[in-house]
Parts: C-alpha cells; sequence; structure tokens
C-alpha cells in the first residue's frame, strides 16, 4: 500500500474506504439473512419429517425396537408398550437382553448376527417377556446400513404369533368356504342341467318300462294257458283230448312266443338299468378318485342324454377315434361334455341344419375331445369373457352363466383344459384336453 504524501488529501481516502467497509458489511449481512432463512427452512422441514415418522412408527401395530451393534436399544416405536405390556419408558442404553428370557436371548443374538454379517433380513420365532410371562412373537430381523453398506445394527419388527394364527385359522375358513361353494356351485349347474333333461329322461324311462309291462302281461297269459294244459294232464285227459286243448291253446306258438316275451322283458330291463346307471354317474359328486375311462363313450352318453331332452332336430356326428382313454373323473367329464353340447344346441336355435361334431384323438400324452357346432359363431367381444363366472349370452331366465366357468374348473381339476378352439360365421369348436390314460 502506498503511503500518502503530505499533499494528498486525506478525507478522499477515508470516503472510499468506508464505503469498502459498508459494501462488505451489506453482503455480509445479507448471506446471513440468507442462511438464516434457509436455516429455518431446513429446520421447519426436519421438524415436519420428526413428526410424520413419529406419527407413521406410533401407529405400527407391531412392535418395533431399533438396536446398535453391541444390541442395546436405541429407540422402540410401533406397539412396543402394548405388546410387551410397559406402563413406563425404557432407561436409556437399555441391553436388548432385558426384555427376552435366557433361551430367548440366545438364539435372538445369534439371528442377528447372521443379519449383521450376511446384510440380509432374518425372520425368528422368540419369547419376550411380558407381565403374563413369556409371549412368543414372530420377529424380522434387519440389518441397518450406514452410507458406505456397513452394518450399524438392526431393527427388529415383532407381531404376536397369537395374531398370525387366527389370521391363518379365519384364511383357512375363508378358503374352506369359498371350496364349499365352488362345489355347491358344480352341483347346482349339474342341477340345473338335468333339470332341462327331466323330460327326455322321462321319456326314455317309459318306453322300457311299458315294454317290460306289456311282456309281462303276456307272459302272464301264456302261463294261464299253460296252467290250463297241464290241470288237463293232470286230471287224466286223453291223448285225443289233449291234442284238441294243444290245438285250442294255441300252445306250439305258444312256446316260440314265449321266448320273444322273455327276451323283450329282459331287454327292457336291461335298458332301464342302463338309464339308472347313466344318471347314477351323472349325479356323482366326483368325490372318488380318478380312473381310467374311455372319452368317445362317455362323450356319446352326454350328448345322447342332452339330445333326448331337447326339442331343436338336432344331429350328432361322432368322428375320429374310436377310443381315446383319458384319466379323471368320467361324471365330471360327462357333464363338461352335457354343457358344451346344450350350448351347442342353444345357439343352433335359428340355424336351417343343425349339426353337433364330436371327435376325439389322443395327441401327445392327452386325450383330446372336441365339440363343433354349424351355428352364426361367437363375437370377438364375447369370446373374451366366455369362460367368465355369470357371462351368458342368452336371455334372462334362460341359463346361469356358470355352465362354462364350472367346465373349465372342472377340466382343471381333472388335469386337463378347456379352450374355444376356434370361431366364426360357419360355427364354433371347444376343446377338451385330458391326461391320457393307458387303454391296457
Amino acid at each position: 500500500m502506498t503511503a500518502l504524501t503530505p499533499d494528498e488529501p486525506l478525507q478522499a481516502f477515508d470516503d472510499q474506504t468506508w464505503r469498502d467497509v459498508v459494501a462488505a458489511m451489506d453482503r455480509t449481512y445479507s448471506e446471513l439473512v440468507d442462511y438464516q432463512e434457509r436455516l429455518e427452512a431446513q429446520n421447519r422441514e426436519l421438524d415436519e419429517m420428526r413428526q410424520f415418522m413419529g406419527s407413521v412408527l406410533s401407529s405400527i401395530s407391531e412392535l418395533l425396537i431399533v438396536v446398535d451393534r453391541t444390541l442395546t436399544i436405541e429407540r422402540t416405536g410401533g406397539a412396543f408398550s402394548a405388546i410387551l405390556g410397559l406402563e413406563t419408558a425404557l432407561e436409556p442404553d437399555t441391553p436388548l437382553g432385558a426384555l427376552l428370557d435366557a433361551k430367548a436371548d440366545t438364539v435372538l443374538r445369534g439371528v442377528i448376527t447372521e443379519a449383521m454379517r450376511d446384510r440380509r433380513p432374518r425372520v425368528v420365532e422368540v419369547g419376550f417377556l411380558t407381565p403374563d410371562g413369556p409371549t412368543p412373537l414372530e420377529v424380522s430381523v434387519s440389518p441397518r446400513l450406514d452410507q458406505r453398506g456397513r452394518s450399524q445394527g438392526v431393527v427388529l419388527v415383532g407381531r404376536p404369533l397369537g395374531e398370525l394364527r387366527n389370521a391363518y385359522r379365519e384364511l383357512e375358513a375363508s378358503h374352506t368356504a369359498l371350496q364349499n361353494a365352488q362345489a355347491q356351485l358344480v352341483q347346482h349347474e349339474k342341477l340345473a342341467s338335468l333339470g332341462r333333461l327331466v323330460a327326455g329322461v322321462a321319456h326314455e324311462l317309459n318306453n322300457p318300462i311299458s315294454f317290460v309291462y306289456a311282456n309281462t302281461h303276456a307272459l302272464e297269459k301264456y302261463t294261464r294257458r299253460f296252467e290250463t294244459y297241464f290241470d288237463a294232464v293232470q286230471a287224466g285227459k286223453s291223448r285225443p283230448e289233449l291234442v284238441a286243448l294243444r290245438d285250442e291253446l294255441k300252445l306250439d306258438r305258444t312256446v316260440k312266443n314265449l321266448r320273444g316275451a322273455i327276451d323283450g322283458a329282459k331287454d327292457g330291463a336291461e335298458r332301464v338299468r342302463d338309464i339308472v346307471e347313466d344318471l347314477r354317474r351323472l349325479s356323482a359328486d366326483g368325490s372318488g378318485e380318478k380312473v381310467r375311462f374311455d372319452v368317445v363313450q362317455t362323450a356319446r352318453t352326454a350328448a345322447d342324454w342332452v339330445v333326448r331332452g331337447t326339442k331343436t332336430p338336432v344331429r350328432i356326428a361322432v368322428y375320429g377315434a374310436e377310443q381315446a382313454c383319458a384319466i379323471g373323473n368320467p361324471g365330471h367329464v360327462q357333464q363338461i361334455v352335457m354343457n358344451l353340447v346344450q350350448n351347442a344346441i342353444d345357439a343352433l336355435a335359428d340355424t336351417t341344419d343343425p349339426l353337433v361334431n364330436l371327435s376325439a384323438k389322443e395327441h401327445e400324452g392327452k386325450a383330446v375331445l372336441q365339440v363343433t357346432d354349424n351355428g352364426p359363431g361367437i363375437s370377438n367381444t364375447d369370446a373374451t369373457a366366455i369362460f367368465d363366472p355369470f357371462f351368458t349370452t342368452k336371455p334372462v331366465g334362460k341359463g346361469t352363466g356358470l355352465g362354462l366357468s364350472i367346465s373349465q374348473k372342472i377340466a382343471q381339476e381333472n388335469g386337463g383344459t378347456l379352450t374355444l378352439a376356434r370361431t366364426g360365421p360357419d360355427g364354433s369348436c371347444f376343446e377338451l384336453s385330458l391326461p391320457a390314460g393307458d387303454p391296457e
């Protein structure tokens, strides 16, 4: 700094210096004010965050404990006091072991050491001390890491096992109720299908029973003729008289007709037996174990039952393999085919020459059955929801909307699938695939 000579003006130097000092003081004050405002804003944010975290921690329904590397409790939260029954806060630097019995302390220490070493959470069941004795808790042990990824301690989150067990019991009860509801839906849909076939069943039973009844009357008439002839023989009638009586009673023709009447009654009784057996299989609840059965024969029986109960003059054609063996429940599979055939017939109501094709084959370890109709097909919008529960394109009161949904569920329970293979203006094709069974 250059020294002033006695001739230079001292006043000018003093004014410039003071202006610089004042400017520097103004800048410093402005910086202090700005720093103070930022500090106050950060303090407000910190206070809001502290209040937010406090409200979150206090609303947690589980026990929350934060411990350091020496297993000293740093902080507690959640339902800590409520679960452990503590009326007062813990003393500073309380060790975690003060809340545990000896065995639980040893177990939890080992788990905490593993979690801190592996930096991976663990779950363990330990007993915490309460005024009523040790209370088992399911404790989640999560490592607490610093910015460099080093373990600084752990966070323990515990829930009383009683609540978990109650939740599991409620879940199990709900699952059981759901299974029962599904079983009831299957049975209701089966009864709905059976209700549509009542007229056909009555007609089918009436024919063979009437046949048996008529042949029984014929047998009764033939029996009276033979009784008349044998009474004459027993009375000692002469041979010419017996020959004349035999001609009068037409016993020679009666003997020939007798075999036909017996065979007719037998055929009618066997037909009734077959119908009852089909009904028994249809009404079976499917609780038995899975068996090997012929998909083709099962499909034929199911289709026949549907055709008997419908007023639509539909033709049923069977193509493909004569036999396709599968493993499953034949009663359930019969219900699937009945639903598919019934839906096909409903779709053919306005078709000139209604036709339903059944085609079976064995392919890649599967027994595959296709049910195809020549109806108008299914729209793209309906095709995407065709298997949804309660979805139906039929008028109100004409369908439950559960047939295809339940059929698909039954197919899955039998280890197979039910899909809409194709659809278009020429008709629709549904494909049922089941695990193939060894025909031997």
